[in-house]
């Protein structure tokens, strides 16, 4: 195939270096965006009298037939034609002749390029955006159905205090929120047009860049013609933000996995988002959970691998910048892969509720609210927790609960023990007791809830 840009040359590309410098294998999924970029560049190019307005409308009406052969399967790109860029311009050229070869008219592939990846991103963002939604109303859910279960917190993966699991599955709640806040904010920047910067120092036609902007519903228009082509901080950051979701997504796969242990047993994941051992009959294996913490990793490789492909290219466009792509598509990829069926695995898992009781039971969660029982009558802080740390060292060696000490043996080790104290270290009371704003009390998590469905 004749190369768009071969007048230069006198002599033919080297197979290997056209197979080397290609990048259709992985581009081809821009063929829309970069069908719909090219719609509104020459509508601008009629509408601005740069072009005959007879032959812009040929070539849009030509390129929507390219569109739409492209999707009914009719069409075999060609590697020869380098991308996808140069393939649909091909097409539209064998099809209209030299009334085609006016499209490209100030524009250049690297501001061409940059457009189809903003468009392509602001489009997947959006998608990632909605099941980022999903997964929070989903946890929502089963915080309100399960708004009475209690289990252990933990700190360094010990037992620390009670909580509600609602309050547990909130916090999470929480990390996804703040993800799909930076979702709407990388958006915003995404979505600035790079059309009519040119190759790097922008264009002598008289172009309407907003013009073209609001055919394709960007906001605004790039400010520096130079930033434009060579600015891939929009990539960049979409592969922080899927990071930053992937690792939220990691942390709840990890606990879900120590949940659905045996030596948990905190909750059981459905046998629809669960697998066996080829070999050991009694497995049911955690897989999915497993699996998005093991894309975790994915995720941060694309997002370093496009940091490092950037941070030596000097101004303007590099042929290093291809390299963008593959990076950024398969961390998208990945993350629509995980959001869905992660979703799903934990609508679908059953919660334990007694095994989590009788677990947050153990382990002295409750010695914060003896400590807290003695300074309210009176003792310092730092006395009451030597207290009841000392305390803490009696029960074990008696192997006893707190709660299951006699009134004699409290006061044994202060005086300030009353009957009361038995009411203040039950399960509920130290749940309950905790009735401040973000607080893991019924009450607080109640309010949690309708706000968090409110947002």
């Amino acid at each position: 195939m004749k190369k768009l840009w071969g007048g230069r040359f006198s002599k033919k590309t080297d197979s290997l270096v056209d197979d080397f410098n290609s990048s259709i294998r992985f581009d081809s999924r821009l063929y829309r965006c970069d069908i719909f970029g090219s719609i509104a560049h020459c509508e601008m190019l009629g509408k601005q009298g740069i072009i005959p307005k007879s032959d812009a409308d040929l070539i849009v009406r030509t390129l929507g037939e390219i569109l739409r052969d492209i999707e009914e399967g009719t069409v075999e790109f060609s590697a020869g034609a380098e991308d996808i860029h140069t393939n649909i311009e091909s097409l539209l050229i064998e099809r209209i002749g030299d009334v085609g070869k006016k499209l490209h008219t100030g524009r250049s592939r690297n501001d061409q390029v940059a457009l189809d990846l903003r468009l392509y991103l602001r489009d997947e963002c959006e998608k990632i955006y909605k099941h980022v939604k999903e997964l929070i109303n989903t946890l929502i859910d089963l915080a309100e159905k399960n708004i009475d279960v209690i289990m252990p917190g933990y700190t360094h993966l010990q037992k620390a205090q009670p909580v509600l699991f609602s309050h547990h599955l909130l916090a999470y709640c929480e990390m996804f929120i703040r993800d799909g806040e930076r979702i709407r904010q990388c958006i915003s920047r995404i979505n600035v047009s790079p059309l009519g910067s040119g190759a790097l120092a922008g264009t002598t036609y008289p172009l309407d860049r907003d013009f073209t902007a609001s055919r394709l519903g960007m906001g605004s228009v790039t400010r520096n013609s130079i930033d434009a082509v060579s600015d891939r901080d929009f990539a960049i950051e979409t592969c922080f933000v899927l990071s930053m979701i992937m690792m939220h997504i990691s942390r709840l796969a990890e606990e879900t996995i120590l949940w659905s242990s045996g030596e948990f047993g905190f909750v059981e994941l459905d046998d629809a988002y669960s697998t066996g051992s080829s070999i050991m009959p009694q497995k049911k294996n955690p897989d999915v959970a497993e699996l998005a913490r093991g894309k975790t990793g994915r995720v941060y490789g694309d997002l370093i691998a496009l940091l490092t492909v950037m941070k030596g290219l000097p101004l303007a466009y590099n042929k290093d910048m291809q390299e963008d792509k593959e990076q950024v598509f398969d961390a998208v990829d990945t993350v629509l892969m995980t959001l869905p069926v992660f979703t799903k695995m934990l609508a679908t898992m059953k919660i334990k509720k007694e095994k989590m009781k009788k677990e947050a039971s153990g382990g002295f969660t409750n010695a914060t609210d003896a400590a807290d029982y003695l300074v309210k009558k009176g003792l310092p802080f730092r006395d009451a927790h030597r207290v009841i740390g000392e305390m803490v060292t009696y029960c074990i060696k008696a192997g006893k609960g707190i709660e299951e000490l006699t009134l004699q043996e409290f006061k044994e080790f202060c005086d300030l023990f009353g009957e009361d104290i038995y009411s203040v270290v039950s399960l509920e009371s130290c749940i309950d007791q905790r009735d401040v704003a973000g607080g893991t009390s019924t009450n607080q998590v109640k309010k949690a809830i309708t706000n968090l469905r409110r947002l």
